[in-house]
Order: structure tokens, then C-alpha cells, then sequence
């Protein structure tokens, strides 16, 4: 597995050093990036197809499960909690209607159930993360995650230029447009570079509210286990998966560990770091396993289907903002 592994590392520090220049970018669209061009180059194709490929899926899925792990220092209860009960309700409000809308319209356009729920998940929550936790609770086919996340990255790629320039149009104020952020872009770091656009206090409302984002994702993730493990339970015991990982209650854990406010800022720091490198390196595995031509030999359905769902998030996400900043 090692020259995969190698690759990926390899990447994540392109992104990273491409992301310091244009911060703009966000590193994991980036990762994403580069796992698609790496895998539909001529002279390298070969390579992360062959050779390569060992590692490059064992980093698309058991380092997204830890990166998940970790991604859970992120987290400040308190934080969240601060928004109020009215905010919170609002926000799962927002969230389930995104989750509903997304599979609906997914299934209009007549695609798969497992890709319609991988949609939904990752934009209604929190992007490719989310998609790779919901696909290893409903055990999809890795090979089945490629199109939402290229779906998921491309729509929040779109956010990021779209985003801002509706801000004076609109009459947004930043505490506005932030929670606008928060609550309709997918990826955190698609959030952080929507965000920062409009000013530090836009930016501190969309990381709260995107984050309250992410702490549904176990409960999300669990609700969707438990219907599986109800589901396979004719198979037998030994057929079913648990209801909750236990990526999912390491993500819980380590988000209760932040919470406490026991851990100084520099292990938070280091934490970040490894979040990043873990996601990258699953994200670029997972990039890497796309091929245009298979992509275009879909059609235009998913595409249309991506839009679509990212236009509702969009309205749901701006009415959310308006009534909570008010």
C-alpha cells in the first residue's frame, strides 16, 4: 500500500501549499482535484490505476473514517448549544428538508437509491465526509461514492464564486450571508472560503452553524444504520452492521473532549493538521478512482439532478439565515 499512501500524502501537501497561496481554494477541493486529474492524466493514469491503487483505497476508506474521528475536535458543544433552541431546531429543520429534497429530487432524475442517499447526505450535511460515513453504515460499494463527491465538490466549488456576488443584490448584511454560508454550503472548507468573503463577523456565525451541521451527521448516520441493521436482520445476526460505527462514536467522543475545554490550543492545532491530512489523503484516494469518460457516459441527470438540490439548499439555507438573524 505504500506507494498509494505516498501519492496521496504527496497531494494533500500540493493542496495545502496551493491553498496557502489562494486561500480561496480550500484544500480538500483541491485533494478532490487532484485525485481526478492524477487518475484521467496520460503516463500517470496507468500508475494510480495499477500500482498504486492499494493504497489509494485503503486511504478513501479507512482514512476517512479516521479523519471523521478527528474531525470531531471541531467541535464546541458549547458552541452550538450558545445558538439557542429556536436556532438549533431551525438548522435540523433546514437539514431534514435538505436530506428529503435532495433524495426526492435525486430519484426524480432516475437515479440509483444508494447514489440518491449519498447525495443527500453529503449536501444536506457536510460533504464528502459525510458521504463516506454514510456509505460505510449502509455498506455502499466504494466505487459507488465517486459521483457524489464529485457532485458534492463541484456544487460547493459553485457556492464559493456564486455565494458572494449575491450578497449587495440581496441586501445581505455579513451576520447574514455567514449563516447563509453555515447553513446551505457543503464542505467545512468550502463554508470557511465562502464566508471569509464577507468579513470576520460573517465569518464566526457561518463555522457555528456549519458545525451544527456536522453534529447531526451521527445522528443522520445512526438513523440510517439502524434502518439497515432492521433491514438485514433476516439475514441473520452475523449479516447485520451496528447501529452506530464506532468511527461514529469516536466523532461523538472526541467532540465531547473539545467541548470540556480540557485540550490547550495546541493540541487543537495539531488536530486540525491531521484532520487535514487524513481527509485529503481519503479524499484524493476517492478522486483518483474517477474517470471522466465514465462520468460523461452518465449523462447530463446527475449533473442536473446536483444543481437542482444545491439551488433548494440554497433558498432553505437563506431562510433559515434571514429568521435567525434578525
Amino acid at each position: 500500500m505504500a506507494p498509494g499512501l505516498l501519492a496521496a500524502a504527496a497531494a494533500v501537501g500540493l493542496a495545502l501549499a496551493i491553498h496557502t497561496l489562494v486561500p480561496v481554494l480550500p484544500a480538500m477541493t483541491l485533494a478532490v482535484v487532484l485525485g481526478l486529474l492524477s487518475a484521467n492524466l496520460p503516463g500517470v493514469s496507468g500508475w494510480i490505476g495499477g500500482r498504486a491503487r492499494p493504497g489509494l483505497d485503503f486511504a478513501g476508506k479507512h482514512l476517512m473514517r479516521s479523519g471523521i474521528v478527528v474531525l470531531g475536535l471541531k467541535v464546541s458543544l458549547v458552541d452550538v448549544l450558545g445558538l439557542g433552541g429556536p436556532a438549533l431546531l431551525l438548522i435540523t429543520g433546514v437539514v431534514l428538508a435538505a436530506f428529503a429534497g435532495t433524495y426526492g429530487i435525486s430519484r426524480l432524475f432516475r437515479l440509483p437509491p444508494p447514489v440518491s442517499l449519498l447525495i443527500a447526505t453529503g449536501f444536506s450535511i457536510c460533504g464528502a465526509s459525510a458521504i463516506g460515513a454514510m456509505a460505510a453504515v449502509r455498506r455502499i460499494r466504494q466505487q459507488d461514492t465517486v459521483l457524489p463527491i464529485a457532485l458534492v465538490t463541484l456544487c460547493g466549488t459553485l457556492a464559493i464564486g456564486v455565494l458572494p456576488l449575491l450578497t449587495q443584490p440581496l441586501g445581505l448584511g455579513p451576520e447574514v450571508f455567514g449563516a447563509w454560508a453555515g447553513a446551505s454550503v457543503h464542505d467545512v472548507g468550502q463554508v470557511v472560503a465562502t464566508a471569509q468573503t464577507a468579513g470576520a463577523s460573517a465569518l464566526a456565525v457561518a463555522v457555528v452553524v456549519k458545525l451544527t451541521r456536522v453534529v447531526l451527521l451521527a445522528p443522520m448516520v445512526a438513523a440510517a444504520g439502524l434502518h439497515h441493521r432492521n433491514g438485514a436482520g433476516a439475514g441473520g445476526d452475523d449479516g447485520r452492521p451496528p447501529i452506530v460505527p464506532l468511527f461514529v462514536v469516536g466523532f461523538l467522543a472526541l467532540a465531547a473532549l473539545r467541548s470540556t475545554g480540557w485540550l490547550p490550543p495546541a493540541v487543537l492545532e495539531a488536530a486540525a493538521v491531521l484532520q487535514d491530512l487524513l481527509l485529503g489523503m481519503a479524499l484524493y484516494g476517492l478522486g483518483s478512482a474517477v474517470r471522466v469518460a465514465q462520468l460523461l457516459h452518465t449523462g447530463a441527470r446527475p449533473l442536473l439532478a446536483a444543481l437542482a438540490s444545491w439551488l433548494l439548499i440554497g433558498v432553505l439555507g437563506l431562510g433559515a439565515a434571514v429568521i435567525m438573524i434578525r
